[in-house]
Protein backbone atom coordinates (compact mmCIF):
# COMPACT_ATOMS: atom_id res chain seq x y z
CA UNK A 1 0.00 0.00 0.00
CA UNK A 2 2.97 2.29 0.87
CA UNK A 3 4.33 1.50 -2.63
CA UNK A 4 1.17 2.89 -4.26
CA UNK A 5 0.85 5.94 -2.52
CA UNK A 6 4.67 6.80 -3.22
CA UNK A 7 4.41 5.55 -6.79
CA UNK A 8 1.10 8.23 -6.66
CA UNK A 9 2.93 10.87 -5.14
CA UNK A 10 5.73 10.67 -7.55
CA UNK A 11 3.80 10.79 -10.42
CA UNK A 12 1.60 14.01 -9.32
CA UNK A 13 5.04 15.74 -8.75
CA UNK A 14 6.04 14.82 -12.39
CA UNK A 15 2.85 15.61 -13.42
CA UNK A 16 3.14 19.45 -11.22
CA UNK A 17 6.37 19.92 -12.80
CA UNK A 18 5.85 18.98 -16.35
CA UNK A 19 2.78 20.60 -17.14
CA UNK A 20 3.93 24.65 -16.56
CA UNK A 21 7.38 23.68 -18.65
CA UNK A 22 5.14 22.26 -21.24
CA UNK A 23 3.28 24.98 -20.82
CA UNK A 24 5.90 27.51 -21.70
CA UNK A 25 6.84 26.08 -24.89
CA UNK A 26 3.70 27.46 -26.67
CA UNK A 27 4.82 30.66 -27.92
CA UNK A 28 1.58 33.12 -27.87
CA UNK A 29 1.77 34.31 -31.87
CA UNK A 30 1.19 38.08 -32.58
CA UNK A 31 -1.25 39.11 -35.00
CA UNK A 32 -0.70 40.81 -38.07
CA UNK A 33 -2.11 44.06 -36.17
CA UNK A 34 0.02 43.70 -32.94
CA UNK A 35 3.11 43.29 -35.02
CA UNK A 36 2.32 46.08 -37.00
CA UNK A 37 2.00 47.87 -34.12
CA UNK A 38 5.26 47.09 -32.31
CA UNK A 39 7.36 47.61 -35.55
CA UNK A 40 5.80 51.44 -35.40
CA UNK A 41 6.89 51.58 -32.08
CA UNK A 42 10.11 50.56 -32.88
CA UNK A 43 10.83 52.78 -35.76
CA UNK A 44 9.63 55.95 -33.64
CA UNK A 45 11.66 54.95 -30.70
CA UNK A 46 14.16 57.03 -28.98
CA UNK A 47 17.64 55.61 -30.56
CA UNK A 48 18.42 54.17 -27.58
CA UNK A 49 15.09 52.36 -27.24
CA UNK A 50 15.55 50.80 -31.00
CA UNK A 51 17.89 47.88 -29.95
CA UNK A 52 15.26 46.16 -27.89
CA UNK A 53 12.35 47.21 -29.75
CA UNK A 54 13.74 45.35 -32.63
CA UNK A 55 14.81 42.51 -31.06
CA UNK A 56 10.92 42.28 -29.57
CA UNK A 57 10.08 42.27 -33.07
CA UNK A 58 12.56 39.85 -34.56
CA UNK A 59 11.68 37.82 -31.66
CA UNK A 60 7.74 38.02 -32.43
CA UNK A 61 8.34 37.79 -36.11
CA UNK A 62 10.19 34.16 -35.66
CA UNK A 63 7.55 32.92 -33.83
CA UNK A 64 5.44 33.61 -36.31
CA UNK A 65 7.64 32.22 -39.26
CA UNK A 66 7.22 28.85 -37.03
CA UNK A 67 3.61 29.15 -36.97
CA UNK A 68 3.50 29.20 -40.63
CA UNK A 69 5.86 26.90 -41.04
CA UNK A 70 3.66 24.18 -39.06
CA UNK A 71 0.49 25.41 -41.18
CA UNK A 72 1.90 24.47 -44.28
CA UNK A 73 2.13 28.21 -45.66
CA UNK A 74 6.67 28.21 -46.38
CA UNK A 75 6.18 31.19 -48.61
CA UNK A 76 4.77 33.02 -46.27
CA UNK A 77 7.41 31.83 -43.63
CA UNK A 78 10.14 33.00 -46.06
CA UNK A 79 8.86 36.11 -46.78
CA UNK A 80 8.30 36.40 -42.69
CA UNK A 81 12.09 35.24 -42.34
CA UNK A 82 13.49 38.08 -45.17
CA UNK A 83 11.61 41.03 -42.35
CA UNK A 84 13.60 39.08 -39.41
CA UNK A 85 16.51 39.65 -41.59
CA UNK A 86 16.32 43.05 -42.26
CA UNK A 87 15.16 43.57 -38.74
CA UNK A 88 18.36 41.86 -37.65
CA UNK A 89 20.62 44.30 -39.80
CA UNK A 90 19.19 47.29 -37.66
CA UNK A 91 19.47 45.89 -34.18
CA UNK A 92 23.30 45.66 -35.68
CA UNK A 93 23.09 49.34 -36.74
CA UNK A 94 21.21 50.18 -33.08
CA UNK A 95 24.20 48.91 -31.36
CA UNK A 96 26.63 51.30 -32.24
CA UNK A 97 24.72 53.71 -29.78
CA UNK A 98 24.31 53.89 -26.11
CA UNK A 99 21.41 51.73 -26.22
CA UNK A 100 19.14 50.62 -23.56
CA UNK A 101 18.29 47.05 -21.79
CA UNK A 102 21.16 45.70 -23.73
CA UNK A 103 20.91 42.33 -21.48
CA UNK A 104 17.44 41.85 -21.87
CA UNK A 105 17.76 42.34 -25.60
CA UNK A 106 20.33 39.92 -25.46
CA UNK A 107 18.75 37.38 -23.67
CA UNK A 108 15.54 37.54 -25.81
CA UNK A 109 17.82 37.09 -28.64
CA UNK A 110 19.35 34.06 -27.23
CA UNK A 111 16.24 32.61 -26.61
CA UNK A 112 14.87 33.27 -30.51
CA UNK A 113 18.31 31.47 -31.88
CA UNK A 114 17.08 28.95 -30.06
CA UNK A 115 13.58 28.24 -30.72
CA UNK A 116 14.86 29.11 -34.10
CA UNK A 117 17.02 26.26 -34.04
CA UNK A 118 14.46 23.83 -33.07
CA UNK A 119 11.87 25.31 -35.98
CA UNK A 120 15.01 24.69 -38.62
CA UNK A 121 15.07 20.90 -37.35
CA UNK A 122 11.54 20.19 -37.72
CA UNK A 123 11.74 22.10 -41.50
CA UNK A 124 11.51 20.24 -44.85
CA UNK A 125 14.47 19.85 -46.37
CA UNK A 126 13.66 23.11 -48.96
CA UNK A 127 12.99 25.19 -45.93
CA UNK A 128 16.11 24.94 -44.53
CA UNK A 129 18.42 27.03 -45.96
CA UNK A 130 16.50 30.31 -45.54
CA UNK A 131 16.41 28.85 -42.06
CA UNK A 132 19.92 28.37 -41.36
CA UNK A 133 20.51 31.22 -43.08
CA UNK A 134 18.99 33.69 -40.75
CA UNK A 135 19.49 31.60 -37.85
CA UNK A 136 23.24 32.27 -38.66
CA UNK A 137 22.93 36.40 -38.79
CA UNK A 138 20.81 35.62 -35.53
CA UNK A 139 23.70 34.15 -34.22
CA UNK A 140 26.03 36.85 -34.99
CA UNK A 141 23.51 39.39 -33.68
CA UNK A 142 23.46 38.10 -30.44
CA UNK A 143 27.33 37.79 -30.26
CA UNK A 144 27.60 41.57 -31.03
CA UNK A 145 24.59 41.90 -27.53
CA UNK A 146 26.86 39.87 -25.70
CA UNK A 147 29.91 41.84 -26.25
CA UNK A 148 27.85 44.86 -25.71
CA UNK A 149 26.78 43.73 -22.70
CA UNK A 150 30.21 42.70 -21.25
CA UNK A 151 31.91 45.87 -22.73
CA UNK A 152 29.65 48.46 -20.79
Amino acid sequence: MRFILRLCALFLFLVVICLPSHAADKVAVLDEQQLLQLEQRAEQANPRDQCFLYTELVSAMTDLAGQQMRNGYPDRAAATLKKVTKYAQLIQNSLTRDAKRLKNAEKLMHDTTFRLNQYLHSASYEDQPTLQATLTQLNQVQTQLLTQVFSH
